[in-house]
């Protein structure tokens, strides 16, 4: 079914969102994305709901830094690595909702999330251009879809159709998304599947199904237009456990709470160059008997599906190794920065460091690299990058980063723990004396703190844990990932191969 024939996005299937996007595009402003989220939507922040989600200066500030990327899409400087111009409408439209039919698409698409990795100096997990790449993932098997139908009774959703029609409402209107595939952190002794956070269908209706439950890590939720909820199959999930699905985040019966903001809002920003910026806040999304409507449903009773998520969600991965990528090489810039700044540059010990941060820096990216090589098109005849490729990179990244954080922050030695703020350089009573004990190679006191700041917020701050945090838990434990190697790599043509070669007589089927 083509898609243009499925849907030009209807007041009923946004829900009553202001999605307004610029004339002539399918893309929106940042002013166009901020009033969008002006929605009534319910959040807290430190046990206190907030009248508007902006209200707080840590969201604030992130939805900023959002905003400009919504901006961006219409700059000279950046249009081509945020936009391209859909085939099927005709019309500019933002490169995170592309469907990559070729690795030379992969290639492009790649662009954005540098983009958004650099613009957010890898401190968003969830950027704009992450849940896309989930519905992205769904459209990618729509054969598979086609073949499910609903197992509970009531309501009988077309799983495909639904898929197809929510890519295209997101590529239309610039939509944004938080994705959360996990449940609240509490007692799992009875089995995941009893727990009472567990998100599952309540009731059912012709026109769709009310679901309650829970999602934590909702990363980016409050700032974002949509909430994209799924679960993973457990033993013993029931099957109305067993649902997909998105809902705008204002939806009746979502409420949002907030967990302590960890950046520095309205910092000046020579002391937190990136914690001013503000942050991608993480919820815990309490769903109190939310409407999902019939054609907004993905999956619902059948846990076939779901046990398929990690190939859906493999341009997801893509896309956070990236963004790992990215940041590894902002890490060289600030080493390269370090020895400059410090000349510190003819010692062997200190080339060494830096050596070890180019090494993690281009092993993270030959991971990508080879995984756009290995693309093969899915059933639905979208390019994935390889799998097991994409796992081991993410393994790797996951277990080397705590150690090249620790690098680079040997690297700046005391510089890290002796930082002084910009008011501190224009006191006149000790300006002075700063100016006069620590300057750097070539360079004032003032200009070697901004680099000291800058590597603080990026390794050391309560930003930096947060993200060090995060990026363990987004990319999955090691074991969890060695596990997923084990199920996912063919190994069966090395084991004959080590057959042949010791002379061993291979097995009969």
């Amino acid at each position: 079914m083509a898609l243009d024939k499925i849907i030009a996005p209807a007041e009923d299937y946004a829900l009553g969102q202001n999605l307004q996007t610029t004339p002539g595009t399918a893309l929106r402003t940042g002013e166009q994305f901020k009033r969008s989220l002006d929605d009534g939507r319910k959040v807290w922040v430190n046990g206190e709901r907030l009248e508007r989600v902006s209200d707080n200066p840590g969201l604030a500030a992130g939805i900023d830094l959002m905003a400009g990327m919504f901006d961006d899409q219409f700059s000279a400087a950046h249009r081509d690595e945020t936009t391209y111009v859909d085939p099927q409408s005709g019309l500019r439209s933002s490169l995170a909702w592309q469907i990559p039919r070729t690795r030379e698409d992969l290639a492009e698409r790649r662009k954005m999330i540098e983009y958004t990795s650099r613009k957010t100096v890898g401190t968003f997990g969830r950027p704009p251009d992450l849940a896309p790449t989930i519905a992205v993932g769904l459209y990618a098997y729509l054969p598979m879809f086609r073949s499910y139908r609903s197992t509970l009774d009531g309501c009988t959703p077309d799983f495909a159709e639904n898929v197809e029609r929510y890519v295209e409402f997101g590529r239309r209107t610039n939509l944004t998304a938080a994705e959360s595939l996990t449940g609240p952190q509490n007692d799992r002794s009875s089995g995941y599947a009893a727990a009472a956070s567990l998100l599952r269908v309540t009731s059912i209706t012709k026109n769709g199904v009310y679901i309650s439950g829970a999602k934590s890590v909702g990363s980016v939720a409050a700032q974002a237009n949509e909430v994209f909820f799924s679960n993973l199959a457990y033993p013993g999930t029931p099957p109305e456990a067993c649902v997909w699905g998105a809902v705008p985040a204002a939806s009746d019966g979502i409420r949002m709470i907030s967990r302590e903001m960890v950046s520095h809002p309205g910092a000046d920003p020579f002391d937190h160059p990136i914690a001013h910026l503000g942050e991608e806040a993480d919820q815990l999304i309490v769903f109190d008997n939310v409407f999902v409507p019939r054609d907004r449903i993905f999956n619902l009773g059948d846990p076939e599906p779901i046990g398929f998520y990690g190939h859906i969600c493999a341009w997801a991965h893509w896309h956070v190794l990236t963004r790992l990528a990215v940041k590894a090489e902002i890490f060289v810039g600030c080493g390269e920065l370090v020895l400059d700044v410090l000349g510190t540059g003819r010692i062997p010990a200190v080339q060494a460091m830096l050596g070890e941060l180019i090494e993690y820096a281009q092993t993270l990216r030959a991971f990508i690299i080879a995984a756009e090589a290995k693309a093969t098109p899915t059933q639905g005849e979208v390019m994935q990058p390889d799998v097991c490729i994409l796992t081991t990179g993410r393994l790797y990244s996951i277990q080397h980063y705590p150690r090249i954080i620790h690098v680079l922050q040997e690297m700046c030695g005391q510089g890290l723990v002796m930082r002084f703020g910009k008011r501190a350089f224009e006191n006149p009573e000790i300006a002075e004396r700063l100016a006069e004990l620590l300057p750097g190679h070539g360079v004032s006191g003032a200009v070697k703190e901004q680099l000291m700041n800058f590597i603080w917020d990026l390794t050391s701050s309560s930003l930096a844990g947060r993200v060090a945090l995060f990026e363990n838990v987004n990319s999955s434990p090691a074991p969890r990932l060695r596990e997923r190697l084990f199920r996912e790599y063919d190994r069966h043509d090395l084991a004959d191969l080590v057959r042949d070669l010791s002379g061993m007589p291979r097995k009969t089927a």
